[in-house]
């Protein structure tokens, strides 16, 4: 739901002592449940926990603990996957933030069609030959939005950087208009270093076509890519030079 772009996560952090240093509910209107017959259905989540966070002070204490344990078998800077099930946490996956001298650019396989024009001119792209900038945008993923949708709520966990292709979306910050997006627009640009709270929210006005891409698929890209980190930078001072001006 997260990765489809239909459920703003809950945002956690945890010092390494276990403390809970910051706990900023998302948005989850829908949920998948197994099935016991095998696969999952797709269910509404209950009006009073659309906005409640998801996991309990025990539940982020055996994830500090597990996360612990990862780092200590296998090494420093990991990237877990987990579950809980009838109270117990299981480890589903773990694997390592970096790989050294590599960017972890995988060619698409050669049939593959032609990526978005939109997102192979994404400004973070400037600089890198045609290999990477083909690779990179293929990571994207499609998104859709009906009129009215909320895209990123302010304070809520950022996950993912989006692309407009088509449509007109809003911008608030502290429910005051501040810009209006459209065709070729880009937001989330934090969430892609941070993976922190949302500084504004962002409204579909109408029927909005996007492309998204998670934090955790282009950390990896930018800690091993100077151009890229170079351009992000470019991009946040930019912003910051324009924020001081108006």
């Amino acid at each position: 739901m997260v990765v489809s772009g239909r459920a703003i996560p809950d945002h956690f952090r945890i010092d390494r002592t276990g403390g809970v240093v910051e706990r900023v509910p998302g948005v989850k209107k829908v949920m998948l449940r197994t099935l016991p017959d095998g696969g999952t259905e797709e269910q509404t989540v209950a009006p009073e926990r659309v906005e409640a966070a998801c996991l309990d002070d025990e539940q982020l204490t055996k994830l500090h603990d597990l996360a612990a344990k990862c780092e200590e078998v296998y090494g420093p800077s990991r990237d877990i996957e987990w579950a809980f099930a009838d109270g117990e946490l299981y480890l589903l996956q773990c694997r390592a933030v970096t790989r050294a001298g590599s960017t972890g650019l995988r060619p698409p396989p050669p049939d593959e069609p032609p990526p978005p024009q939109v997102v192979v001119e994404v400004p973070f792209f400037a600089g890198l030959d045609d290999a990477e900038v083909h690779a990179i945008s293929h990571m994207f993923k499609e998104r859709r939005f009906a009129a009215g949708d909320t895209i990123a709520r302010e304070g809520a966990g950022g996950a993912a950087f989006f692309v407009i292709d088509s449509g007109e979306a809003v911008v608030t910050v502290h429910g005051r208009e501040v810009a209006t997006l459209t065709r070729g627009d880009h937001f989330g640009e934090v969430a892609l270093i941070d993976d922190g709270a949302r500084s504004a929210t962002v409204s579909a006005r109408t029927d909005v076509v996007c492309f998204g891409l998670t934090y955790w698929e282009f950390r990896p890209l930018v800690q091993n890519n100077a151009r890229l980190a170079w351009n992000l930078l470019q991009e946040f001072a930019k912003r910051l030079r324009g924020a001081q001006e108006s």
